[in-house]
């Protein structure tokens, strides 16, 4: 068996054998695949194709090319992943809820690259969390508090670590059989006994049309329920930011508001419906609809909060953080309105436009090696179909300094389109693919 031979199956449209394809990812993974090879590779399955059972059987091989994890909890281990959006800190409120609930999630996460931010530099906002730990303390962790939201470590899917950077240098990012390998190599290398995938759509999502959303949802759940994960998918609307905040300790206020005054939002709407779809599927309650109910009951009671603060004590986080959270997240050091220059209601928000503001502040990432600035970004953004009158604010920006500020406020009056009519609002959750 060797690469040339795999990777000239793959032009002739044929599919490698399960074999095959292990043996390729356990090359990627130490080494006897070269950069060449694994370009080639990643273009040949780009252009032609693996089907339902050779996407499944590529993404098995690529989770067994490093550790698979076990775990010795007296619960059900869930989790949840989200293919990216802005203001989406949708994981910041669900794996606390869940955990409250009885669940074990131990959430590998990653960090923001592009226009969407990342779930591990939201939770490095906060003073002394770290999202890096080994599997020991994970477990420990877990233990403690039911749930932790970490960074893979090198021995997690490494075969998709090494063709992931072939894949963006060689234009072929875009592969619906290596997009699924990619996300679900790294889920199922944790052993959930159920998960549920966030499919985000609009934008500001990677998936721009609900077709190709409803394609990548389908594919995802056909392959993790093939590889023997019951998992489903929701398709959620990202045609405009979820929380009203784009940043990273922006964003970590917006969970904290979130768990802590009892009202319901579009983050704790979204976070309640994947819980109960995410609960009903691990057998942890009848039906979709009872799940819903029991997160949103714990979101909305504040236990979700105080198991949350234990969360963030346990990897390094402030003791007191759910108490005084405010007190302990960086500010900006320039706070400036962007009021409207016309009268007229939100047609349209530019959430990927937005993103990228976020990133020229400072707030994200053009290449891994950045360095970010927790403290800026946008909050206040107002709602698709609200009235606005000039003068209005339609954000407020948060900057390092003035001249950032300034570029950042016409970035978001360029992002947010007005109408002279009224706009009705998309719909939060667009459709559910079961298990």
């Amino acid at each position: 068996m060797d690469a040339r031979s795999i990777i000239a199956k793959l032009r002739r449209h044929e599919v490698p054998t399960r074999e095959e394809l292990q043996w390729f990812a356990q090359g990627l993974a130490d080494g006897g695949v070269s950069d060449a090879q694994a370009g080639a590779f990643a273009m040949a399955v780009c252009m032609g194709g693996l089907g339902a059972q050779g996407r499944a059987d590529l993404t098995v091989a690529m989770r067994d090319s490093g550790d698979v994890l076990s775990w010795d909890l007296d619960g059900p281990v869930i989790d949840k992943h989200s293919t990216g959006g802005v203001g989406d800190c949708v994981s910041l409120v669900l794996a606390p809820a869940l955990a409250e609930c009885g669940a074990y999630v131990p959430m590998i996460s990653g960090r923001g690259l592009g226009h969407t931010g990342g779930t591990l530099d939201k939770l490095e906002a906060i003073p002394g969390v770290t999202t890096q730990i080994g599997q020991t303390r994970l477990e420990q962790v877990l233990k403690e508090t039911g749930a932790a939201i970490v960074g893979a470590t090198g021995q997690i899917a490494p075969a998709d670590k090494r063709l992931y950077a072939v894949r963006d240098v060689t234009a072929t990012v875009e592969s619906l059989d290596l997009i699924t390998a990619s996300i679900l190599s790294k889920k199922l290398a944790v052993s959930p006994d159920a998960l549920v995938l966030d499919v985000k759509v609009g934008s500001g999502a990677f998936m721009k049309t609900l077709d190709e959303a409803r394609k990548l949802a389908q594919a995802l759940t056909e392959t993790a329920n093939t590889a023997g994960c019951r998992t489903s998918a929701v398709t959620t609307d990202m045609n405009q930011p979820l929380a009203p905040a784009l940043g990273n300790a922006l964003e970590v206020a917006e969970v904290m508001k979130a768990l802590t005054s009892g009202q319901s939002s579009p983050l704790t709407e979204i976070s309640a419906e994947l819980g109960g779809v995410l609960m009903a599927d691990a057998g942890m309650c009848a039906t979709v609809d009872e799940g819903r109910a029991r997160v949103a009951e714990v979101i909305s009671n504040g236990r979700t909060a105080e198991r949350f603060g234990r969360m963030m004590a346990a990897v390094g986080g402030p003791v007191h953080f759910t108490d005084t959270w405010a007190r302990f997240l960086p500010e900006a050091s320039v706070i400036q309105e962007v009021p409207a220059l016309e009268d007229g209601y939100v047609a349209a928000i530019d959430g990927e436009a937005l993103g990228l503001a976020v990133v020229a502040l400072g707030g994200g990432r053009q290449v891994e090696s950045d360095e970010i600035d927790p403290a800026v970004g946008l909050s206040s953004l107002v709602r698709l179909g609200v009235k606005v009158q000039r003068g209005t604010p339609l954000a407020v920006v948060h900057a390092a300094r003035e001249d950032a500020a300034r570029q950042a406020a016409e970035a978001v009056r360029s992002a947010i389109i007005l109408s002279d009519k009224p706009v009705d609002p998309p719909p939060l959750v667009h459709e559910r693919i079961g298990a």
